[in-house]
């Protein structure tokens, strides 16, 4: 479980995040929504420790985190796997050796073990056999695949996903949801995923904070959406006038 408590973050003059109070539960898909500039990258970095809260406290169980000292902070993450916008893969390495990477820089596993490791990672995302390619020649969903691969293949006990169905078609952004949450569930994995994919919040969202203007709006979960009298959350979901009609179809309006 990650906890951050009243964080403010300011850069120069400019207050970002406002006193944010939120919990990210473990063996759930947490999910950070809002739209842009509401804070949700900002909040996302302090929890990878890319940044420092201005003040308030990220707490990983009872260690706050942005106070650790270097060795201490190390440890934890060493805990989290990342999931980047973009993959983040090296191109001029196969997709094996993209996964491999992090047991290479922070293991001393024997070249077999490695393997061993790759190989459960790759039969999990559903990419056996691929070991070989390189990202140049694997489809844009199948690079992301390789990335949770990656992520996961150090045993993380935290997952963060910067935007993970960026750029991909419905059909693949429904598995990538599904193997996220599969595995969260599965390994009981505290996910915390930064999206503005729709699809992913009533589809996979069991704990989902709502962002505005750098404070927590509303929090709550995929089945509590369509209910929710919150003003900020109708606007944010059923910003199309399609969503709209849906709602009121659910709503019997």
């Amino acid at each position: 479980m990650i906890r951050a408590v009243n964080i403010k973050k300011s850069f120069g003059d400019t207050e970002v995040l406002k006193g944010i109070t939120t919990t990210f539960e473990k063996g759930k898909t947490n999910l950070i929504i809002g739209r842009s500039g509401a804070g949700k990258t900002v909040l996302l970095k302090l929890c990878v420790g890319l940044l420092k809260p201005t003040s308030g406290e990220i707490m990983y169980g009872d260690s706050n985190f942005s106070d650790l000292n270097r060795r201490d902070m190390r440890a934890i993450r060493m805990e989290i796997g990342m999931l980047f916008q973009g993959s983040a893969l090296f191109d001029s390495m196969t997709v094996e050796e993209n996964i491999r990477f992090p047991l290479d820089m922070f293991t001393n596993k024997t070249k077999k073990e490695k393997l061993d490791r790759v190989n459960y990672c790759l039969e999990r995302v559903q990419l056996e056999g691929n070991n070989d390619k390189f990202p140049g020649e694997v489809s844009g969903g199948m690079q992301k695949r390789v990335g949770i691969a990656r992520s996961i293949v150090l045993e993380p006990k935290y997952l963060f996903c910067d935007e993970p169905n960026s750029g991909l078609d419905p059909k693949t952004s429904l598995l990538i949801d599904e193997l996220i949450h599969d595995i969260t569930t599965e390994q009981n994995i505290t996910t915390v995923i930064n999206t503005h994919d729709m699809n992913s919040v009533m589809q996979i969202g069991e704990n989902i904070a709502l962002l505005h203007q750098g404070r927590l709006a509303w929090q709550g979960n995929k089945d509590m959406v369509m209910d929710s009298d919150n003003e900020l959350l109708q606007d944010f979901i059923f910003a199309s006038p399609f969503l709209q009609r849906l709602r009121k179809a659910a709503v019997g309006e």
